[in-house]
């Protein structure tokens, strides 16, 4: 059965990570965007990483320019606007895609394992969130419009497991 430990991903200033480096922590993991009506939730996940860093938590942005192209910059565009705007210091990981042929493929793993409203397996928009337990399960999908502050209770729960 594949865990979240099973996938690898370019961070966003190329280097090759192996999600097994977060074995045993609680992921967030959440597509991102710079110019999407959510974007302010950089803020509230910021505050999330600074809150539960030490406790074990790790939130693992992945820009996504697959909805109204709001993320059209170049991974160093896009590391620069997320630090300069929002103060950043979680994981930020190079572009990708979440929906269709060319998704990566831990999307493609965390869609199937947590699927959507109506049991929809395509991520609907920027934000979409997903915690995943220390073992490397999926816990729960969030929506776009669920505030990364309303996680906390959940976040804490899995931290304590």
């Amino acid at each position: 059965m594949p865990t979240v430990y099973d996938f690898d991903a370019l961070q966003i200033d190329g280097k090759n990570v192996k999600l097994e480096n977060f074995r045993g922590q609680v992921l967030l993991i959440v597509n991102t965007a710079s110019a999407c009506g959510f974007t302010p939730q950089f803020a509230g996940l910021e505050s999330l990483h600074q809150r539960y860093e030490k406790k074990g938590l790790a939130v693992l942005g992945f820009p996504c320019n697959q909805f109204g192209a709001q993320d059209s910059g170049s991974n160093a565009e896009i590391a620069d606007f997320c630090q300069m705007n929002y103060g950043v210091t979680f994981p930020m990981m190079a572009k990708i895609e979440v929906n269709g042929s060319a998704a990566h493929p831990l999307y493609q793993w965390l869609s199937k394992e947590a699927p959507g409203l109506l049991g929809s397996k395509s991520i609907k928009w920027n934000f979409t969130k997903f915690l995943v337990g220390k073992d490397g399960a999926v816990l729960k999908r969030y929506a776009p419009t669920d505030a990364p502050e309303s996680l906390a209770q959940d976040i804490e729960k899995a931290l304590a497991a």
